[in-house]
């Protein structure tokens, strides 16, 4: 590895960073396809106004395709593109490696994560 690998690995963080981002991905993934309040209901302690902005720096960088319905009232849907499917592998690396080391992140022995 070297300078324009980590510089790489720094980008893609920048686009993934932030509490939210990689967790509606991951919820996206599972159901697919899914509208604003349902992703909501699945990230508790989100605010509407955090998952708008979360939602519009996904779709800008390519990793959500929304589409809006002419209905009324208004419906929009969300899905993962192929971008954002082909790191699948990598929220699944990051879950093994927490289930691995859950000491490091405050979870007592015994008690499960909750990981869907």
């Amino acid at each position: 590895m070297d300078d324009s690998d980590a510089r790489l690995v720094e980008q893609t963080l920048d686009i993934l960073g932030g509490k939210w981002k990689v967790l509606i991905l991951w919820h996206l993934g599972v159901a697919e396809v899914c509208r604003f309040g349902e992703l909501r209901r699945r990230l508790p302690g989100v605010t509407q106004r955090t998952l708008t902005l979360q939602l519009r720096e996904l779709e800008a960088a390519g990793l959500v395709h929304r589409t809006v319905y002419a209905e009324v009232p208004p419906r929009t849907e969300y899905r993962q593109t192929q971008a954002a499917k082909d790191l699948s592998a990598v929220y699944m690396e990051l879950k093994r490696w927490s289930l691995a080391h859950r000491e490091l992140l405050g979870a007592k022995p015994g008690k499960d994560l909750k990981i869907e």
